[in-house]
């Protein structure tokens, strides 16, 4: 079996989701996971499949046409198989705070210097009640590489967090 990354995005409609689950299914291929959204107008998708090695090359082939449909840029790509994160220890982020620019980086930038992998990684923004301000939320699932601990990261996430102004909170997954 081949593994294969595949992205999507293109102006929103009805059916794209089935047009995409159509291709991968008619060459066999089984649907593992996905992220898909809506974003201003656009939808945005990217899928891991999993589909017999003999097939593959149809399965991307036959791709092409659904951008006729809508899509305008498919992408699909063989994944090489990795190092397994399973025995890794796992941390729930929760950040809420008063949305401004660089708050993923600024927390990006502390988890890569701790090897600390974003597993994944959803925000958004929306109306704070009460000031009429922005709010920006984020939920991310991370990767603690061996001599990390959550006691440890949780201290440097604190500590940025009162710079940021934002609250965070970190639990076991």
């Amino acid at each position: 079996m081949a593994t294969l990354v595949l992205t999507a995005i293109g102006d929103d409609h009805a059916g794209l989701v089935r047009a995409l689950s159509g291709v991968v299914a008619d060459h066999g291929g089984n649907w593992e996971k996905s992220h898909m959204a809506h974003l201003a107008g656009k939808f945005a998708g990217i899928v891991l499949v999993n589909v017999p090695d003999d097939n593959t090359e149809a399965l991307i082939r036959d791709l092409k046409p659904l951008e006729a449909r809508g899509l305008l840029d498919i992408t699909a790509t063989v994944s090489q198989p990795t190092a397994e994160t399973e025995d890794m220890s796992r941390l729930h982020l929760e950040l809420v705070g008063l949305d401004q620019p660089g708050i993923v980086r600024d927390i990006s930038d502390a988890l890569a210097n701790r090897n600390v992998s974003i597993e994944e990684l959803e925000t958004e923004t929306s109306s704070a009640p009460m000031d009429g301000g922005t709010l920006f939320k984020a939920n991310a699932t991370l990767v603690l590489p061996d001599g990390v601990t959550a006691e440890a990261l949780s201290d440097v996430l604190e500590d940025l967090a009162g710079e940021l102004m934002v609250d965070i909170e970190l639990n076991e997954t």
